[in-house]
Order: structure tokens, then C-alpha cells, then sequence
């Protein structure tokens, strides 16, 4: 297939591309700065694209839209909110309207979405058929699938509500790999929030999944057992040979991040992937323990 792909310096973009390379796919980069080689196309995700730029959009089998603010670099200040929001919200309705002029419309459209859609649920079970949940969030996540859905009239769509990544360079782990080195990382707040986790390799053969068999709609991207952050955590120590007996309380969270460590850090959803279950597909690594070893291999 001929492939587009928005956000592709991020992480999951960064490890997809060499896959889709590998099937004998061609991969083409949205990028924001002036292209620097045949296979990227410039766009504003809040202005969208020149006449000509638009023009290479034509004869795309697939785009697979990853782009969006990251949530989790700085407190939210309400400027910090906007860019969440818009950067999700007004770049996939810019993609999406930019795709439904073409002449050779994509026949696939794979969007990002995140587990944050279902808001703070303790341990309730959240499949698809949950409802969204209360706050910022799943406000975002929900304006975003919205956005994503437009693409329904003209491609088979899929919205990504992805977990908690682990991946040795970047994500979740590259951030707390630095403290517990240390020997001062440990439990977050209460521990008893639930962490809907996947590793990078189960993320990547999903959205192989999505490309290469016909499902459409939201998809629960999180390995089949969710663990607390109590789990998660001592899991991670043990990995790296390291003590977690340095737990950070929630003030001093709230203290710290704000709105942004409430969201991310406090609140917790347990998420299971009963479409990709019932799908068929077999996830690489449904064991923390088995994941964490991997990735940090």
C-alpha cells in the first residue's frame, strides 16, 4: 500500500515506519517544515496545506494519523489546554477535509485516540461499549474521535485508544528511568490507579492489524491486563534492579504537575481490549513482567 503518516517523528511513528517499510509498503511523512525529500508533504495542522502540497495527497491507499500536542510535556495552563485540544480536534478535521477533495480518496483512515476518553473509573472494566468519562480529557479524546469519524464517508476508520507505552526510548519509561536509577522512585499517590498498559511491538502489530483486516471504529489499544500503578511500579524497579520505596504523595503531585499530574499520574481506568480479543488478534505481550524485560532488553 501507498501510506501517509501524520506525527511521524513521535514514537509509535518513529518504530511503525520501518515495519510498514519492511511489507513492502511505501511511507510517505506529513511534516511540518519544508519538505526535505520526496517521500514528506508539508502541512500547518492548524492551517492546513498549500494547492500544491494538497495536490500530493492524491492516490494514498492509507493514512495513519498520529499527530497531537503531548500532553504530558508541562503543566496545563489553559494556553497548554488549547494546544491538547486543537492540536487533536482542529488537525484531524484539517486532514480530513483535505482528503475528501481528493480525486483518489484513501480507502483507510487510522487515527490516534488515548484511554484518557474514558476519564478516572477506579476499577471499573472498561470496554468499548463504556461511556466517556467526566473532565478535560475525555472531552478531548471524544471532540477527536468526532473529528476522526468524518472520515467515514469516504474510508474505513479506526481510532487508537491508546494506553500507557512502554518502549525503551521514550514514553512512560524513559521519563521514570532517570528517579529510580536513583533509587527514589516509587508508588504514585494512593498505587490503587489503574495503569492500562501496551508495549511498543503490540501497538505497531495493531495497527498492521487495522490496515490488513476490514474492522472499523474505536479499538481499545491496551494490553488484555491492566495493573495498578502499586504493580507497575514494583514491576519496573524489578527490572531495572532498582528499590521503589520512595512513594510520592498526591499533594505533592498536585503540588508539582498540577492539573496535568491529576490527569496523568492520579487518575487511573482499568481498560481491557475486548474488540481486539474478539478480532483475533494475538498480542505479543499480555504480562507486564514480560513486556518491561523486553523493551528495556
Amino acid at each position: 500500500m501507498k501510506i501517509l503518516i501524520s506525527g511521524a517523528t513521535g514514537l509509535v511513528a518513529t518504530n511503525l515506519i520501518p515495519t510498514l517499510t519492511a511489507k513492502g509498503h511505501e511511507v510517505f511523512k506529513l511534516v511540518r517544515k519544508a519538505p526535505k525529500s520526496a517521500d514528506e508533504i508539508q502541512w500547518d495542522s492548524e492551517i492546513g496545506f498549500s494547492d500544491s502540497e494538497k495536490a500530493k495527497l492524491e492516490g494514498f491507499d492509507a493514512v495513519i494519523h498520529l499527530a497531537g500536542d503531548n500532553v504530558a510535556s508541562e503543566n496545563w495552563s489553559q494556553e497548554k489546554k488549547r494546544k491538547i485540544k486543537e492540536s487533536r480536534t482542529i488537525g484531524t478535521r484539517i486532514l480530513v477535509d483535505a482528503l475528501k477533495t481528493l480525486n483518489n480518496k484513501p480507502k483507510i483512515f487510522v487515527s490516534a485516540s488515548a484511554v484518557g476518553f474514558y476519564g478516572n473509573r477506579e476499577d471499573e472494566i472498561l470496554t468499548e461499549d463504556s461511556p466517556k468519562g467526566e473532565g478535560f480529557f475525555p472531552e478531548v479524546c471524544d471532540a477527536w474521535e468526532q473529528e476522526a469519524k468524518k472520515a467515514e464517508d469516504f474510508a474505513r476508520v479506526v481510532m487508537l485508544r491508546i494506553g500507557v507505552v512502554l518502549a525503551k526510548d521514550g514514553g512512560a519509561l524513559e521519563k521514570m528511568m532517570t528517579p529510580f536509577k536513583f533509587g527514589v522512585g516509587g508508588v504514585i499517590g494512593s498505587g490503587k490507579q489503574y495503569m492500562p498498559w501496551i508495549a511498543i511491538d503490540d501497538i505497531i502489530g495493531i495497527i498492521h492489524f487495522a490496515l490488513e483486516n476490514e474492522i472499523s471504529g474505536a479499538i481499545n489499544t491496551t494490553a488484555p491486563n491492566p495493573v495498578t500503578n502499586y504493580e507497575f511500579t514494583k514491576t519496573f524497579g524489578d527490572a531495572i534492579n532498582r528499590p521503589t520505596i520512595f512513594p510520592i504523595p498526591e499533594f505533592a503531585i498536585k503540588l508539582m504537575f498540577g492539573e496535568m499530574g491529576e490527569t496523568i499520574l492520579l487518575q487511573g481506568n482499568r481498560v481491557i481490549p475486548k474488540r481486539l480479543e474478539e478480532l483475533g488478534y494475538k498480542f505479543k505481550f499480555t504480562k507486564l513482567e514480560d513486556a518491561m524485560k523486553h523493551v528495556l532488553a
